[in-house]
């Protein structure tokens, strides 16, 4: 299949948005519902051990857990590195905890999410260049290309660079292919795109162009943040590179929630986000 028929299928393969889509006024208290609701605060979806493990991972410098991002996750080690996650999710981790999950703090969630507009919004009075790229295609690529809508209709430039350019990747004996749907960046493996923790995507990308501005998460982001791009990211509880990266002040919008629930369920995240954009006229 080309790029532009993975593409095609996956965009297929995404839910029709409904008017939760369109941006309007709600209650702090029913986007909080409806985060917990929908699985993207609350419990997470990752257990403690789950979490734990990556963290130490992190600690021993596994290149799926560094993002690429250098000089990680120094210097902090396992139990700060604990602490940051738990602070950035809005809810304490017990690092000696057996049993069930961190939680996800929805009012958490939605502050951050007011910070990631208001940042956009700026963009677009600025008429800035904005580069939207998600390593988790099939849940998170709605959200991002409604909020590049969002952002495009109030002056932000979106673009699109490299797109089409494929590598092989000897590790896995396959070729990698940057992709767009509309706006988001993604990478196929020919068949559909692919949730991945690599950056080479987004060093490509950069390359090619660079933006003012990334809104991104996993390996889009941590390349965009080594290569000193303002940043905007997405990071999930077992997901802790990120999260060390604002930590060590090189970057400063990190959302935490759970990134692996059905793709619909972000609506409250969009709406976080638009209403940072009225109170931004």
């Amino acid at each position: 299949m080309g790029s532009l028929d993975v593409i095609e299928a996956h965009a297929r393969r995404l839910p029709a948005l409904d008017e939760r889509w369109e941006p309007r006024a709600y209650g702090r208290e029913e986007l909080r519902q409806a985060l917990v609701a929908g699985g993207a605060a609350g419990p997470a979806g990752h257990d403690h051990d789950n979490v734990f493990g990556n963290i130490r991972k992190l600690v021993d410098h596994d290149p799926d857990k560094l993002f690429g991002l250098s000089s990680m996750p120094e210097p902090f080690g396992f139990e700060e590195i604990v602490r940051l996650v738990g602070d950035a999710a809005g809810v304490p981790i017990d690092h000696l905890a057996t049993t069930g999950a961190p939680d996800i703090d929805a009012g958490a969630v939605l502050d951050a999410c007011a910070v990631m507009g208001e940042r956009l919004a700026v963009a677009a009075e600025r008429r800035e260049r904005v580069l939207f790229a998600t390593g988790h295609p099939a849940d998170l690529d709605p959200l991002y290309g409604s909020i590049a809508r969002l952002a495009e209709e109030r002056g932000a430039r979106t673009i699109t660079p490299a797109d089409g350019e494929t590598w092989f990747d000897r590790s896995v004996d396959h070729e990698w292919t940057i992709a767009f749907h509309g706006p988001v960046a993604m990478v196929t493996d020919g068949v559909r795109p692919r949730h991945t923790h690599r950056p080479e995507a987004m060093r490509r990308m950069l390359a090619a162009d660079r933006p003012d501005l990334v809104v991104g998460d996993h390996g889009m982001a941590g390349a965009a943040i080594e290569a000193g791009v303002e940043t905007l990211s997405i990071a999930d509880v077992n997901d802790p590179a990120l999260i060390v990266a604002k930590a060590q002040g090189r970057t400063d919008v990190v959302i935490v929630l759970d990134d692996h629930v059905p793709a619909e369920n972000y609506w409250p995240c969009f709406q976080a986000v638009a209403n940072a954009f009225r109170r931004n006229r």
